[in-house]
Order: structure tokens, then C-alpha cells, then sequence
């Protein structure tokens, strides 16, 4: 048996030796390492509604997926309250992100069409172009005209179909934004489909946590999805858009047709939290206090710019001195974790320190402390 496992293991031995290698850990210490930024995860309302939801006999389990026996009343609730909440014709819920731009990228392209990706586009949005029926091409990260130019090679070379932009509004591991209204001129120009993700902004950013592409919601050419697993504290993904978008993703989405759906008190919870993010304007604003807090102890003491998000990246470069500032910080209390290669790009290894309201002022004061001390501690 051993024998027939060495070569799992020789690759084992392999990431271990690169400071690669992944594991899973219990949760320890203060909280910078979730994207729950609300805090909502233990959001009483939300735990009430659900609680209700059993008391009234809603099923724990779907039963099948969706196109089978597994569509709740409580799904379609929930994609209705979605659709109207974010000003889309409709909605449709999954069982994750991931599930989502799988089903997205791979399922609505066609053969003659293109996709053209930020460089920077979460894993899910890679894999769902590798299934695509499409061809698909990287774009410079948050450059416009580097998606125009790829649009006009594609058309000078022959292409005939439409072109597929695909970003997110703010992006995970670098807490930046994508400039979305030139993206959205780009696509208008060339009659461009443009999704935009916004999992790390949705109940975060725009008007009423609605995300940073708000404005653009309800067009024909545009596709939003909100993950709800992050801010909204959660599990599951919405996609949102034109009725016929949302009915060829039921046709065509192969994430979703062949998974069993989620919960129908997940169902529950989802809409819960919606319209606690729809109130959370508070939340927001403590979100916003713990940014500019975070510039003051944690950015300026290290000569790092200030962060533009609740998503600050602290770039070590080295993947093993990256681990071990990481480890250093756990040990002290705080939950920092070290994101390496493939997550992303090679020399950029880093600190992805997440700022939620499950912390305050103090406890970013003493990380700012530990930081500083941990990096003492490491040649540069």
C-alpha cells in the first residue's frame, strides 16, 4: 500500500519543500482571515429567521437539484426578493460562487464567441473558461483598453460572435477595483456581455450594500454575481440579470443543473440577510472607521499605502518567509493567513489581512504591534 502511494506523497514532499504545501486549521485567534466583513455570520435576525423556518417545517435537506424535486418555495422567494432588491428582471440562486461563474463562463459563451477575463479573475472564473465552448483570452489587470484591444485583434482575426467581459468589482487578494464604468463603455462599444462578480463587494459597497456595479443592474447587456457567503454572512451565490440570461444558465449551467440545490433554510437565511444588509448602513459605516484605522496602525507604521477596501495585502514575496510572518502572527492571537501561488501571481506571496467587525480598533492596534515585531524579526 505504501508503494502504490509514494507518488501522492513524493508530490506532498514536493509543495512542503517550496512552503506550498496547504492544510487545513481549526479557527484561533482574532479574525483577519474571513471575508465575513459585517459580521453577519452570527447576525441574530438572520439565526432567527431560520429558526422559524424549522419551527414551520421547512426541510433541513433540498431533496434533488433544482430541475428535479429540489425547488423549494423558499428558492423562489429568494430569487424573486433578489431580482427586485438588486433591479434585474431575475435571479437565480446557487449553491456557490464558484458554482456560479463555473456555470456562467462555461454555459452562456458560445463556440464563436469570446471571453475576455482580468488577469487577476478569480480561480472559478478560470476553470469555467477551460469547460467553455469559446475561446478565451487574459486582459491586463483593470485596464480597459487592454480589453478593447483584445476585442479588436479578435474581430481583425475573424471573430463574429459576441464578446464576453468577464471582472470583479473588487478584486480578493489585492482589495483594489475595477474601473467599471470604462469597462462598461468597452462593452457598450463593441455590444459586449459584461459580468461582473462582486463577491467581495456585495453588502459591502454601493447603495444599500447593493455592490459596486449597482448602477449598471437591470441593463441587457449586464450580469452581476452577488456571493453570499462574504458580507452577507452566509452561503450560496445569486446571479442576476435578463430573464433570458438567467433561463439559458437553467438550460445550459452545468454546475447547476447536475448539483443537488441548496437548502431551502439556507434559502431562508440568504433573504434574511438581504434585508439585513438593506439596513446595515451602521455596519458600513463601522466597516469604513476600521479601514482608516487600519491606514493609521497597521499601513503607515510599515510606509504601505492606504487601503482602499477591507481587503489589505501585505506583499512579502518570498513564499516561505510569507509562511512563517503568517505563523508568527497566529501564534501571537491573530488570525493572519499567508496566500501563496497559484492563489496568486509567483513572487507576490502575501498577507491578505481581512478587516471585518468581528475585531476593533484595539485588537488592529496590537496586529499592527505584532506585524511589526514579526517582521522585525525576518531578513528582508
Amino acid at each position: 500500500m505504501a508503494a502504490f502511494l509514494d507518488p501522492f506523497s513524493t508530490q506532498l514532499d514536493a509543495l512542503a519543500r517550496r512552503a506550498r504545501l496547504r492544510r487545513l486549521v481549526p479557527r484561533a485567534g482574532h479574525d483577519f482571515a474571513s471575508n465575513d466583513y459585517l459580521g453577519l455570520a452570527h447576525d441574530p435576525a438572520i439565526g432567527a429567521a431560520v429558526a422559524e423556518a424549522i419551527a414551520r417545517g421547512v426541510p433541513v435537506g433540498s431533496g434533488g437539484s433544482r430541475l428535479l424535486r429540489g425547488n423549494a418555495p423558499e428558492h423562489e422567494a429568494l430569487e424573486a426578493q433578489a431580482a427586485a432588491l438588486f433591479g434585474s428582471e431575475a435571479a437565480l440562486f446557487l449553491s456557490s460562487g464558484f458554482a456560479a461563474n463555473m456555470a456562467l463562463l462555461a454555459g452562456l459563451p458560445g463556440p464563436d464567441d469570446l471571453i475576455i477575463a482580468d488577469a487577476l479573475i478569480h480561480a472559478s472564473a478560470h476553470d469555467g473558461m477551460k469547460l467553455s465552448r469559446a475561446q478565451a483570452v487574459l486582459a491586463a489587470h483593470n485596464d480597459p483598453q487592454a480589453f478593447d484591444d483584445a476585442i479588436r485583434d479578435w474581430r481583425h482575426k475573424g471573430g463574429t460572435g459576441r464578446p464576453w467581459i468577464a471582472v470583479e468589482t473588487l478584486y480578493s487578494m489585492d482589495g483594489d477595483r475595477a474601473p467599471i464604468a470604462a469597462l462598461n463603455a468597452v462593452a457598450e462599444r463593441h455590444d459586449a456581455m459584461l459580468i461582473l462578480d462582486e463577491a467581495h463587494a456585495t453588502a459591502v459597497h454601493g447603495p444599500g450594500g447593493r455592490g459596486l456595479g449597482a448602477q449598471l443592474e437591470g441593463q441587457a447587456h449586464v450580469i452581476a454575481l452577488h456571493t453570499c457567503g462574504k458580507g452577507l454572512g452566509v452561503e450560496g451565490a445569486l446571479v442576476t440579470a435578463a430573464r433570458p440570461i438567467i433561463e439559458l444558465l437553467v438550460n445550459r449551467g452545468r454546475s447547476f443543473i447536475f448539483s443537488t440545490s441548496p437548502s431551502p433554510l439556507i434559502a431562508v437565511a440568504v433573504s434574511a440577510a438581504l434585508e439585513r444588509m438593506t439596513q446595515a448602513n451602521d455596519l458600513r459605516a463601522r466597516l469604513a472607521g476600521l479601514i482608516g484605522h487600519a491606514a493609521q496602525h497597521l499601513c503607515a507604521p510599515l510606509s504601505l499605502p492606504a487601503p482602499t477596501s477591507q481587503i489589505l495585502p501585505i506583499i512579502l514575496g518570498d513564499d516561505a518567509r510569507t509562511m512563517r510572518v503568517a505563523a508568527a502572527l497566529q501564534g501571537a492571537g491573530f488570525d493572519v493567513r499567508g496566500i501563496r501561488p497559484p492563489t496568486v501571481p509567483r513572487g507576490t506571496s502575501r498577507l491578505r489581512v481581512s478587516l471585518t467587525l468581528n475585531v476593533d480598533e484595539g485588537v488592529i492596534e496590537a496586529l499592527g504591534v505584532a506585524l511589526q515585531a514579526a517582521l522585525a524579526g525576518e531578513p528582508a
